[in-house]
């Protein structure tokens, strides 16, 4: 029986987690927030036949009345990672079109000029003038002749461009897109206000940070905490169960294994080569070559942009975060029902790294962060991950606490 809030309920992300919130157990009460079509999104939910009851809120007036008496708070608000332009079918046809404008004219240039000439040798008046058109018409058409080899020159080359387009250019990348530390500027204040308001009116839910990017919006969220006089963080989690949930789905896949069974830790942070999947340590035992091992690690850390390939232009990995999501909401309820063994890895305020930030496996409990279980025994090739993520993990973290501090 909890109040369950999602800010940012709107959008992407946030409808289909709410969707899923509201089908899951022990969620009484799910308040969505956003700056707008919230009561929409809310009233479309309340139509499900589950136990939670939904309301809408709307604007900065209305987040109080959200976040009172909230267990657990996802926040998925920000702007979305705008995808990298592609070219579409029209953007490859337009050359094609070009081709066959230049030959249809050419062609009506030829049939034009034919016609024009039979009429005047058939309506000519005197001997003399059918002479001088004649020998004219047998001088200039010499020109149409070499006009027509030419059209049909066109129509091979256009056929060419048209395989050579296809070919080279079809769904490929224009513009490479956003990447997470793109996000920061617009996403940083709206993550620094939010987190100002739970602060303020339920600073002991757990609060799960989900907008990007996450290596650095955590750290706001635990500054804005501070400024607000709330120094306990063991309820600030960003996170990054995304990654999790994609290496379990990649390992499983390539092992022929029952996914539901696997379970890969993923330590680090929530980009790029900060994430860092602990494959010696999965669950059940897996064993890759090297070729494989770096490979299928490339894959996991570049998912992201693989769902965006695959949607060509048209949006980014919003469905399986909102599984993420909720799966981690989830996890939270468990630990304040008091059920025992709720693991989930998440980017939290750590010691257990050279960063003041880092992902690793958490036991959850009723208060938060019951026990860090640390990065574990890692692999040779691990560790050279962790080496190589720590300096871009730290200045992420740097430019959030800057942010904060500013605000």
């Amino acid at each position: 029986n909890y109040k369950v809030s999602v800010l940012g309920a709107s959008g992407g992300i946030g409808q289909p987690m709410s969707l899923l919130l509201k089908q899951t157990p022990g969620v009484k009460h799910l308040a969505l927030y956003d700056i707008a079509h919230t009561p929409g999104v809310a009233a479309d939910l309340s139509h499900i036949d589950t136990a939670a009851k939904v309301t809408g809120h709307t604007g900065p007036d209305e987040i109080g009345e959200c976040l009172t008496g909230c267990d657990v708070v996802v926040i998925p608000a920000g702007v979305p990672r705008k995808p990298g332009k592609f070219n579409t079918q029209d953007d490859i046809n337009k050359p094609l079109k070009f081709c066959r404008i230049v030959s249809f004219l050419t062609s009506s240039v030829i049939s034009n000029s034919k016609f024009v000439f039979l009429m005047l040798l058939h309506i000519q008046t005197s001997t003399k003038f059918y002479n001088k058109l004649n020998e004219f018409h047998e001088y200039l058409f010499r020109i149409p002749y070499k006009i027509f080899t030419l059209v049909c020159f066109c129509f091979v080359c256009e056929l060419k461009i048209s395989l050579l387009i296809n070919s080279k250019l079809h769904h490929k990348i224009v513009s490479p897109g956003m990447t997470r530390d793109d996000l920061f500027t617009t996403n940083a204040s709206i993550v620094a206000e939010l987190s100002k308001a739970c602060a303020k009116y339920c600073p002991k839910a757990f609060i799960c940070i989900i907008s990007n990017p996450v290596n650095s919006t955590v750290p706001i969220c635990c500054e804005m905490f501070k400024k607000a006089g709330v120094n306990d963080l063991g309820k600030v989690f960003g996170v990054s169960t995304l990654d999790i949930v994609r290496s379990n789905a990649f390992v499983a896949e390539a092992k022929g294994l029952d996914v539901s069974s696997v379970n890969v830790p993923v330590i680090g942070g929530h980009a790029g080569i900060t994430i860092i999947p602990v494959i010696s340590q999965c669950q059940p035992s897996v064993t890759f070559d090297q070729a494989a091992l770096e490979a299928i690690t490339t894959r996991i850390q570049d998912a992201g942009t693989e769902v965006v390939k695959a949607k060509a232009g048209a949006g980014s990995a919003t469905l399986s975060m909102a599984y993420a999501g909720a799966r981690f909401a989830a996890s939270a309820l468990d630990a304040l029902s008091g059920k025992e063994g709720v693991v989930e890895c998440a980017f939290v305020p750590s010691d257990r790294s050279d960063t003041k930030y880092f992902s690793t496996q958490l036991v959850l409990g009723p208060n938060g962060i019951e026990s860090n279980l640390g990065t574990g025994k890692l692999s040779a090739y691990e560790e050279s991950l962790v080496a190589a993520c720590i300096p871009e993990l730290q200045a992420s973290i740097k430019k959030g606490e800057e942010f904060a501090k500013n605000y």
